[in-house]
């Protein structure tokens, strides 16, 4: 059973975000689906890398867009990408040193926030974006 799963509540209106934000949510699930087979070991770290990097693509493309439609909160949203960033990283740092399992805390922290994040605050940028013709 999925940890997460995409409705059209998550879609900011923008395809190429929302494809982004899909691909975020697989990586939860795939981590989620690990935890339970008991693969956490086995297959954890690099899929951690792999939502680390694929979160910093994501965000460089998400304030690129913002930049180029003027959006009036970019630097607020880009302190949240920060915080965000720098907390998954810490997570990362603490599980690749042996300190941390990959466990329901961290993938619980990842859900909400990845769910809160979109839900509030990135689908403030789409109607935005849709009226300069990013769709």
């Amino acid at each position: 059973m999925a940890l997460m799963t995409w409705n059209d509540s998550f879609s900011v209106g923008v395809r190429v975000l929302d494809d982004q934000h899909k691909r975020l949510v697989n990586t939860l699930n795939d981590l989620h689906a690990a935890m339970i087979a008991g693969r956490e070991r086995a297959v954890s770290g690099p899929l951690l890398r792999t939502l680390v990097e694929y979160t910093h693509e994501h965000f460089a493309a998400e304030e690129e867009l913002m930049m180029r439609t003027k959006y009036p909160r970019l630097a607020a949203h880009r302190v949240k990408h920060k915080d965000l960033t720098q907390k998954v990283m810490q997570f990362v740092q603490r599980y690749e040193r042996g300190e941390l399992a990959l466990n329901v805390e961290l993938l619980m922290f990842l859900r909400d926030w990845l769910t809160t994040h979109i839900q509030k605050e990135d689908r403030d940028y789409g109607p935005r974006m849709n009226q300069n013709g990013i769709r």
